[in-house]
């Protein structure tokens, strides 16, 4: 009767001569592209899977597409025949504002500062010069300019002068409403910073040496 180790050579000289199949036979099914690749119709292309040999498929009665149902042009994108608009869609109340504010925190303030100012460690170190929505143009931007580049972005600027401002879409975190939200509170912000004697309720005035 063979021992253990009289049997050894032979159980490696047989790992030798067949291992390297188990192995090739491996890395032959993790070369499979199929789920990497998979099958696929290019736009307009034929099929012979369907009746009416057409790759692209009517809508399905009764159902509605993705985005189909945004009817409200200004809501969703903040233009009106193209042209940024300068009035909310919905009425702005306080519930509105304590929620763009919220939003903005979340979102913005990390570059644009809390007092939006454009003074964040964002600008310090990233390289990049936010916002300051403080400044005379954006002042008299209309409210559609601040739900637009929120929905689209934005880049301009020279890196060689004096830096660029950079900042990429947020139509995929942020909700249409609450886009309009943001907006509301950088107005309100904005009169927070720059506001007038005369913008004081006269009802009010005696109240702000308290």
């Amino acid at each position: 009767m063979q021992t253990l180790r009289s049997r050894c050579p032979l159980m490696l000289t047989r790992f030798v001569r067949y291992g390297w199949l188990v192995l090739l036979a491996f890395a032959l099914t993790a070369c499979h592209q199929d789920m990497y690749q998979q099958p696929s119709l290019r736009t307009y292309e034929p099929s012979s899977f369907f009746e009416d040999g057409r790759s692209a498929r009517s809508q399905v009665p009764g159902t509605v597409a993705f985005g189909q149902a945004r009817t409200d042009e200004y809501l969703y994108t903040g233009l009106i025949d193209g042209v940024e608009g300068d009035v909310m869609p919905f009425t702005v109340s306080r519930e509105l504002l304590e929620r763009g504010q919220e939003q903005y925190d979340i979102w913005c303030s990390v570059c644009h500062g809390v007092a939006g100012y454009g003074q964040s460690m964002v600008a310090q170190r990233g390289g990049i010069v936010p916002a300051n929505f403080h400044q005379q143009r954006l002042r008299d931007a209309p409210i559609g300019h601040f739900y637009n580049i929120i929905t689209v972005g934005v880049y301009r600027g020279d890196p060689a002068a004096d830096g660029y401002q950079s900042m990429y879409s947020y139509a995929s975190r942020i909700a249409p409403e609450d886009r309009w939200a943001i907006a509301a509170y950088i107005r309100a912000l904005q009169l927070s910073q720059n506001a007038t004697l005369s913008d004081v309720p006269p009802d009010q005035r005696s109240t702000l040496g308290n």
